[in-house]
């Protein structure tokens, strides 16, 4: 075998996610993961720090991007708008993830581990993203409220992406949550809602 293969990444977390599927992800290790795929616990090292970073490799560098797209948006968008450019914008770079997507996120849900770590990657996106609104000079509660709605709508237009992979692109599903969400937010008659209580 060759001392660098150029397919070793790949192979590493094909074989990781083969793994975790059949036995789950607590009862896997690394040896386990190289020896499946062929390779060294050395070429392991090169490319992940543990098991876990094979699912999450890469997923740190999300806040930074969304954060730069969203400071990048055309000035006179609206801070809702610039949100929603930004998470398209993004969206659009992850097209080629969408064949591991479902394996990926069939692991994390089966994981109590892994959906902590998820939990911990949304709240430094949404951190990001209110840090973004606020320098475009968006009110800071309303960018804090904004930034959640925002992930929000990126998570649940991701399930939808991961459930259907070959439909439509996450870019169109976020456009897709984002229009429902409007659209309900429409209907709604604020001066029918009983009024808040004084004590």
């Amino acid at each position: 075998m060759p001392r660098w293969d150029p397919c070793a990444e790949d192979r590493l977390r094909e074989a990781a996610l083969e793994l975790f599927l059949e036995h789950g992800y607590e009862n896997v290790t690394v040896a386990q993961i190289t020896e499946r795929a062929g390779l060294t616990r050395r070429t392991f090292s090169r490319y992940f720090t543990d098991k876990r970073d094979v699912l999450f490799a890469g997923s740190e560098q999300l806040p930074a991007v969304l954060a730069r797209s969203i400071r990048h948006a055309d000035d006179t968008l609206s801070p809702f708008e610039a949100l929603l450019t930004g998470l398209v914008d993004v969206a659009g770079g992850l097209a080629d993830q969408a064949p591991l997507a479902v394996q990926r996120r069939a692991v994390v849900q089966a994981s109590p581990e892994l959906q902590e770590r998820g939990r911990t990657k949304f709240a430094a996106a949404t951190e990001a993203v209110a840090d973004a609104l606020r320098d475009r000079g968006t009110a800071a509660s309303e960018a804090t409220l904004l930034a959640q709605v925002g992930v929000a709508i990126f998570r649940a237009a991701f399930d939808r992406w991961t459930d259907q992979p070959d439909d439509i692109g996450l870019p169109a599903r976020i456009r897709e949550a984002a229009a429902e969400l409007a659209a309900s937010l429409g209907t709604v008659d604020f001066a029918a809602l009983p009024p808040p209580v004084t004590r």
